[in-house]
């Protein structure tokens, strides 16, 4: 079977790899050309275009980009209509791949949608374009269920993908992760400054602004190898800090507290049972914007899942040197405080569903795809 799918940043990129990897197992005729990175190139995905060319965040930043976002959508179409896949694979990126979806739905081929637009925060209309032009949507997030079940709207919730990703790292030991990252004994400060360029710029300053305040640590920066280096070490300059690329997990088992950028990274701390602050800043006009459209409480995934200010959300002008200090102070010091984010992000894990979910959600599409899916191994 053809297998069109589409990813356009890196948490979509890491699904989609995941996801690759089951439905070969089940399908041993898969091929797949893909809109993704490196990890879905691994997985043997015919790569059209690298997700680093399409890594576009907030409405003024998609304005700017507005003719070569265009120009990809044009490419994506005809690519599509030239490969005819059985079905389109459309994973988040919902400004991209909702028209990709309309597109793919117009010309008789199916759509699943695999982890959601975030319809629930903002754009609840779009629920209506997917109930029309997907054949069926995957969600990896426990709400999203009753979400789409108040409008009438059929999803699939097998659980979260991102407890079979953490299984392989949680069997190394702290000592042998240290050894391999040649750090010393100090307790391990984490900054996960994020996977986009205009994150980068915008939070990775402040993080590193804290730095001096704390010479009984040492801080630790997981970068992502689709950005320049030197985007990150521009910014550095002679800060102290090591700097590491696709080491994510293997910092954050050590970490003993982390400052992360909103986004799946926060989702990632708190399976590690990392004490986290997180940290979100955008152009303005972006920013405004999208609080005049917001329908949700909180920014991060696991304020978001639990329902509750169970980590320290620092937005906009609240994100600088003084108030990110204070806030990683507490959950450095109080023990307390510690304990009880450890205890959340506990209920966190239950309702993500435990280990197996892509493979899951790779068996729930050959059934709906009418394939008799090969026994595994």
């Amino acid at each position: 079977m053809k297998y069109y799918i589409i990813a356009g940043e890196a948490s979509g990129d890491l699904h989609g790899a995941n996801l690759m990897k089951e439905l070969k197992q089940l399908d041993p005729q898969a091929a797949f050309r893909v809109w993704g990175g490196d990890k879905m190139r691994a997985q043997g995905g015919e790569m059209v275009v690298h997700y680093s060319q399409m890594n576009f965040m907030g409405f003024f930043e998609v304005a700017a980009n507005l003719f070569t976002i265009l120009k990809l959508l044009r490419k994506c179409r005809r690519d599509i209509l030239a490969y005819q896949p059985e079905v389109v694979i459309l994973i988040d990126y919902p400004g991209f791949n909702m028209r990709i979806a309309h597109f793919a739905h117009l010309n008789n081929i199916k759509v699943f949608y695999y982890i959601s637009p975030s319809v629930w925060a903002w754009h609840q209309s779009r629920v209506f374009q997917i109930k029309q032009w997907v054949t069926r949507m995957f969600v990896i997030l426990p709400f999203e269920k009753e979400f789409y079940a108040r409008f009438g709207v059929e999803v699939e919730f097998k659980g979260h993908p991102l407890p079979d990703e953490l299984t392989n790292y949680l069997r190394l030991g702290k000592a042998e992760i240290c050894q391999h990252l040649n750090l010393d004994n100090r307790k391990v400060i984490a900054l996960l400054p994020g996977s986009r360029p205009q994150e980068i710029t915008k939070i990775f300053k402040v993080m590193l602004s804290i730095i001096p305040e704390y010479p009984q640590h040492q801080f630790v920066v997981a970068g992502v190898s689709t950005l320049p280096k030197e985007l990150y070490t521009k910014i550095i300059g002679n800060a102290p800090v090591r700097l590491f690329f696709n080491e994510t997990y293997k910092i954050l088992q050590i970490a003993d507290a982390a400052v992360v950028t909103s986004g799946t990274a926060t989702l990632e701390t708190a399976l590690f049972k990392v004490p986290q602050v997180v940290c979100y800043k955008a152009n303005y006009i972006s920013y405004l914007i999208a609080r005049q459209l917001a329908r949700v409480n909180y920014i991060s995934l696991v304020n978001l899942i639990l329902n509750k200010p169970i980590v320290k959300e620092l937005l906009q002008a609240e994100l600088n040197t003084r108030t990110l200090k204070a806030e990683l102070d507490k959950i450095l010091v109080s023990e307390s405080i510690r304990q009880n984010m450890r205890n959340q992000y506990e209920e966190l894990a239950k309702m993500l569903g435990g280990t197996g979910a892509s493979a899951r959600i790779a068996e729930s599409m050959l059934r709906l795809l009418k394939v008799q899916p090969k026994k595994r191994e």
